[in-house]
């Protein structure tokens, strides 16, 4: 299967509640009205995996528990490697059962609160660790052509490691790529969409004006006084990449979510 983006332009970022939430039942309301306007928008909804190491419930949980709608072409689920084997395939058997064949498989960010995937759990030799590329391979494995499976690049890290690494989780069955959040035309990015002319890259952009949680996220410091605006960089990359979706990180729902619309029509 290959992955379609056709009519997705925007793959719009959900995070689920906290286990410690201090008002679920709120949380879990604000999760089923974005996860239900993105439905009703034709675009993707993209749940993501304990983000930034935060103890949170699953996108499946959440589409179980709530009843959600799954349009198979309009849901991606996050995957990463901090989960026992009895919840990864908990995870997986449920996406089949739901028809939901969108995974993003990452390594993920950890915490002393989440278990990691050993290497014996997933029946892998020659490794203390278990990353994105053991992963995919179990995927593909365990659960042959049931899924079109996504990874992550990373065009801020040293260039030669990364496109290694890309090679290694295309071969091991990624099929599309999201990059990291950018702000502006990248000369990696381009790289790597001239590169890979056949594999959809999905650029992703930065919907949120605190700088700092991007410095984060892309481990290079940005100061806080720079000037930023979501709505016009995100115009500005839809000129950059006009073939490419974009994935879309930290959107406000509120003041965003009625902006995009007629940036790409």
């Amino acid at each position: 299967m290959r992955y379609h983006i056709e009519n997705k332009v925007y793959h719009v970022e959900i995070l689920p509640p906290k286990q410690d939430s201090e008002n679920l039942e709120r949380d879990l309301d604000v999760f089923a009205e974005k996860y239900t306007r993105v439905m009703d928008s034709g675009y993707c909804a993209c749940i993501t995996d304990n983000a930034m190491g935060h103890l949170s419930f699953q996108g499946t949980e959440m589409i179980e528990e709530l009843g959600l709608p799954v349009l198979p072409e309009q849901v991606m689920i996050h995957l990463n490697t901090f989960h026992t084997r009895e919840d990864l395939d908990n995870i997986l058997s449920y996406c089949v059962e739901k028809g939901i064949k969108y995974l993003l498989v990452v390594s993920g960010d950890g915490s002393e609160r989440l278990p990691r995937l050993k290497p014996s759990d997933i029946g892998v030799q020659g490794t203390e660790s278990i990353t994105s590329v053991e992963l995919l391979q179990y995927i593909t494995r365990e659960y042959p052509g049931k899924f079109v499976l996504g990874v992550a690049f990373n065009p801020y890290e040293p260039e030669d490691h990364e496109f290694a690494k890309l090679k290694r989780k295309l071969w091991a069955g990624a099929s599309f790529i999201i990059t990291q959040p950018i702000i502006e035309k990248n000369a990696v990015v381009d790289k790597l969409i001239a590169e890979y002319p056949d594999v959809p890259v999905i650029v992703e952009a930065w919907m949120s004006k605190k700088l700092h949680l991007l410095s984060d996220a892309v481990g290079y410091t940005i100061p806080e006084n720079t000037e930023y605006d979501p709505i016009a960089t995100l115009k500005l990359l839809h000129q950059a990449y006009p073939k490419n979706g974009f994935y879309l990180s930290l959107l406000g729902f509120k003041t965003q979510y009625d902006l995009i619309r007629d940036l790409w029509v």
